[in-house]
């Protein structure tokens, strides 16, 4: 820059002395600004010495949308077809029953149960499921329950061959349990197929599980059992269940007192009460 300001002094002096009064030419000025030097590059912001001078960084391009990886779907059961209503008769229902692979018990089950008696009887009996000796005889009712229910089938002034007896599902529960919902939903169509086939004057459910799916009640039994109800137009009476009795002594007093309720509906009066010998 020093050398710069000496010319330029130096040139000035040169007009000054040729033309004396005149001020600097045009040609003059054009030479110097010729002659001028380039201005020296801008001095490093402090701490940035070592640093490379910055270079304009294009935008990065969003990155594309990441979709998580999933595991492949598990295919759905196929669903199952519906129980075909109505049926012709009970064989047929039966026979729909044997078939049936609606819910899990089918691949526990020794033998479905659907059910037995008389296929136009007067009263029908519900119960809940089978139970082991029922599984293996493919027959409901057949245990120690069964028997009790033989012998009270018998106090109303019935045969056992005279009424229907059927349960709430038509396979056996694993170590007796109770249905879960979605058995006995699935099993529920031909039990109301039974029913309608059947026609009866009433019906007598045994235990808290076959009002709870048959009439949707939710009461427990020993709330409800002893009123009259109705399913389809058909008088009901909920009484305890033969299994029940055979654990609860006591109960069976309450039981004879919902059939006793039932015979009089057929018009049959209740035998007296024995009286002690004297």
């Amino acid at each position: 820059m020093t050398d710069f300001f000496t010319q330029l002094t130096e040139i000035l002096e040169k007009e000054a002395a040729r033309r004396p009064g005149t001020c600097v030419s045009e040609e003059t000025l054009r030479a110097l600004q010729a002659s001028r030097p380039a201005p020296a590059p801008a001095a490093p912001a402090r701490g940035e010495d070592a640093m490379p001078s910055a270079r304009p960084v294009p935008p990065r391009p969003a990155p594309s949308a990441v979709v998580p990886r999933t595991s492949s779907p598990v295919p759905a059961p196929p669903p199952q077809d519906p129980v075909p209503r109505p049926m012709p008769d009970m064989e047929a229902v039966c026979a729909e029953v044997a078939r049936c692979r609606r819910c899990p018990l089918h691949a526990t089950r020794l033998n479905p149960v659907p059910g037995e008696g008389d296929p136009h009887a007067r009263l029908m009996f519900i119960g809940e499921g089978p139970g082991g000796d029922e599984d293996r005889q493919g027959r409901p009712f057949v245990g120690p329950a069964g028997q009790l229910l033989d012998k009270m089938i018998a106090a109303m002034q019935f045969r056992r061959e005279e009424v229907y007896i059927a349960n709430i599902v038509k396979c056996r529960p694993p170590r007796n349990r109770a249905p879960m919902p979605e058995e006995a939903e699935m099993c529920l169509p031909f039990l109301q197929e039974q029913i309608r086939l059947v026609r009866p004057e009433v019906i007598v459910l045994l235990g808290a599980t076959a009002v709870h799916y048959l009439l949707k009640r939710q009461e427990g039994i020993m709330r409800i059992r002893g009123r009259w109800l109705e399913y389809g137009g058909i008088p009901v009476m909920p009484t305890y269940h033969p299994a029940f009795l055979l654990r609860q002594e006591q109960a069976k007093r309450d039981a004879w007192e919902d059939l006793k309720q039932v015979m009089r509906r057929f018009g049959k009066e209740p035998p007296a009460p024995r009286r002690a010998p004297r």
